[in-house]
């Protein structure tokens, strides 16, 4: 395990490129039906190892679509949800009127996870989630710090960040600033994208005798979508990454247990990990203090 890297800050390139999240989420709304949101459960279940949130305060830190946030409420928590984005926020209250409206048991917001100030006035919450979200922000190390301290008393820590796979992973930076920077690239980054990373499963399929099963089954992964988490791969900038060891190193530090761990095996998907908070970080580890 090596040493914790140093906290980053947002540049202005960060800032100008970019992507919008929101938009990708709002034509994922269509597709959230009882069978992703079941989806969404039981990952919640399975990696967190209840099998309920009954009487549990939830925070969602980056809700993005708000498909988790539902499943929290749906499984009985008390569930606080938050985005930088607005049309993310836009999302998440949809889904919200859709399912339940006017729910004194779910609030949504549109906050910064890098706004200290913001993160206090949330509370302390039994489960704090934040999926895919903390390496957008520009500043991850920065952010996993800042979020960590809302987590109450033995409770429970779920992040899911992208894989540090070296070279490749800068590689990717380039992508997707060029992605966000040059429309009229898009539809050709995205196709290559597509072949990239689904050509090899789908011509697997074929030569197995069942064409696209893999594309068709993709949701039984966490209720999402192929099609908008490939939007979502190739314009997701700012992008940051970690080891799975650098992200356990990073937690135990600050008292805490790792409970599970799924990792994407040297690719490029993300480290899944859920922490048990043990202990109050010793004196003087703080948000300004990681290295």
């Amino acid at each position: 395990m090596g040493p914790e890297p140093a906290m980053m800050a947002a540049t202005s390139a960060d800032t100008d490129d970019r992507f919008a999240f929101g938009a990708n989420w709002a034509r994922f709304l269509s597709r959230v039906d009882e069978a992703r949101i079941r989806e969404a459960e039981q990952s919640l279940r399975a990696m967190l190892k209840v099998d309920s949130l009954a009487g549990m305060r939830f925070l969602d830190a980056g809700s993005g679509s708000g498909l988790f946030s539902l499943a929290a409420r749906r499984l009985g928590a008390d569930v606080t949800s938050f985005d930088y984005d607005a049309q993310s926020v836009a999302c998440t209250n949809a889904l919200r009127a859709r399912y339940f409206s006017n729910d004194a048991s779910w609030q949504v917001l549109q906050g910064s996870v890098l706004d200290g100030g913001f993160l206090e006035r949330c509370g302390q919450f039994d489960v704090v989630y934040s999926w895919g979200v903390l390496h957008h922000t520009g500043a991850m190390w920065d952010a996993l710090a800042r979020l960590e301290p809302r987590v109450g008393a033995r409770g429970l820590l779920f992040v899911a960040i992208y894989n540090d796979q070296g070279w490749k992973s800068r590689a990717w930076v380039n992508l997707k600033r060029w992605y966000n920077h040059h429309a009229w690239l898009r539809p050709v980054l995205l196709a290559g994208g597509l072949m990239a990373l689904w050509g090899p499963r789908c011509a697997l399929d074929l030569c197995q005798g069942r064409p696209f099963r893999t594309w068709r089954d993709y949701a039984r992964e966490r209720g999402m979508h192929p099609w908008h988490d490939l939007v979502d791969w190739m314009g997701g900038h700012p992008f940051e990454v970690a080891t799975a060891d650098q992200l356990f190193d990073f937690f135990s530090a600050r008292g805490y247990r790792l409970v599970t761990l799924k990792t994407a095996g040297g690719g490029l998907a993300c480290n899944e990990l859920v922490f048990r908070r043990t202990a109050i970080a010793p004196a003087g580890r703080g948000i300004d203090d990681a290295g």
